[in-house]
Order: structure tokens, then sequence, then C-alpha cells
């Protein structure tokens, strides 16, 4: 039977004293539950436990599983079960994990995505993936569909020696903190999702542009932002005032 494609692409980290440094960079307490994608061999989970009320636990590979399992405490749930597919937490949750890089995208996507969205996130990833996460050095369809929901930035480097097996690129832990206050109300979040991919992927001059070079036009100028330059960056504040242009016409 093949490996699953967790276990495959799991690097480990194993130094209690380089999971205790990364998790001080959590604000993570005593009355929080926490979401954990990839439970491995349990040195993540286990530090957890001492610092919330709950984790809810996934591992896919059923040998990690079973060698897990009996050496839990009582305050985490684990499941064998692939995360992608579970639901998320009825009580409000945060998510603390080193995910297998190679669904890193998926993860992401499932987390900002769904309806019921995290308090905060820190994922141990590629530091490639999350710069584009962070919009560094530029914004892409990753950052901008994250961007009106949470906050990110890298709050902590790897070596790669930290891990085993040693990745063969550097990571990081990266942090998504769910704004307060939305840029966009999350009932509008797959109106923006169609609106922006639909854009980036025909482009915003063009015959299936979703508004008319006027319309662009105008919406910025009564916003009082600049115009925008032919293949130069379009700014998110610019993006946010073109949807809601898009929004108002398209009802």
């Amino acid at each position: 039977m093949p490996k699953s494609p967790y276990y495959i692409s799991q690097n480990f980290l194993t130094s209690k004293k380089t999971i205790e440094r990364i998790i001080g960079k959590a604000d993570i307490g005593k009355h929080d539950t926490v979401l954990e994608i990839g439970a491995g061999k349990g040195h993540i989970t286990k530090a957890l436990s001492l610092r919330c009320k709950e984790v809810v636990s996934y591992e896919i590979d059923r040998k990690l599983y079973d060698t897990l399992k009996p050496q839990l405490p009582e305050n985490v749930r684990l499941y064998r079960a692939d995360f992608l597919g579970a639901p998320p937490p009825k009580t409000p949750y945060k998510v603390f994990a080193n995910i297998p890089f190679s669904i890193t995208t998926a993860i992401v996507k499932k987390l900002t995505q769904t309806d019921s969205p995290p308090d905060a996130v820190w994922l141990v990833m590629e530091k490639g993936a999350a710069k584009r996460f962070c919009s560094l050095p530029r914004d892409t369809l990753s950052s901008l569909l994250i961007k009106p929901f949470f906050e990110t930035k890298i709050v902590y480097h790897f070596r790669r020696e930290d891990f085993h097996p040693a990745p063969n690129a550097d990571a990081v832990l990266i942090e998504f903190r769910r704004k307060e206050m939305p840029d966009i109300p999350l009932s509008l979040a797959r109106d923006y999702r169609v609106f922006l991919s639909h854009s980036i992927r025909h482009g915003l001059y063009g015959p299936r542009a979703p508004l008319t070079k006027k319309q662009i036009g105008t919406a910025l100028r009564l916003e009082r932002l600049p115009p925008i330059e032919r293949g130069g960056d379009i700014l998110y504040i610019q993006w946010l005032c073109l949807f809601r242009c898009w929004l108002r016409r398209s009802r």
C-alpha cells in the first residue's frame, strides 16, 4: 500500500527547544481549542496540549496514528482522517501545525475560505510559499484572496537541520490573524473570489473584462485612487474599489 502524500512530504520537528520556541510565537492560552494538521510523531501535539484547553488533531497515516494514539493526554482528540475532508470545529478555534509542504495551498485555502474561519493560524511551510501569502515581493492571487480577512506575517525562520529529514527548501512559521473588521463581509467572500479570479485570468482590459475602461477609471477617481497603469502592479486598495464597483453593477 503506498504511503499517503502527508507522510511522503512530512519533515518532522523533534527538538523540544525549537518546538517550545515556535509555540511561544503564538498567543495560545489555556482556554483555546487548537486544531493541528498532521500530528506525525506527536512532538508538537504534546507541547500544544500543555498550553491549551483542547487539541483537535488529524493524522492520515495509519502507522503514525496507531503509534501516537496511546501516548496522548485526555485533552487531545486525534482523528485518523484527511483534514482536507474534515469539518472545522464548531467552537472558536486556532490552528498550529507543521504541515506537509506538498499540500500547502490546499490547506491554506481550506482554512481561509471556510464559513467558520479560525481566529488565528500558525503554519510551518516553505519560505517561498509563505512569501507569496504575505505579498512578498508583490501581491498574488493567493495573497489577494486572503487580505480582506487575515493579516499575514512571517514570525520565525528555521534552519534546515531543525527538521528530520531536512527539507530541500528553507522553511518559516507564518501567522494568519483574522481581522476583527474584515475589509469585505464574509458573506461576500465568494463574490470576491469570483471577481478576482476572473479579472486576473482574463485581465482588466479586454473583451472578457468584468468592467469597462470607463467604469474602472470612474470608480478609482471617485475613491481618489491613482489610475491603473497598463502592465503595472494593481494595489490591493484598487482591487477592493473595483470589486465594490463590479458588485454594485452586477446586482
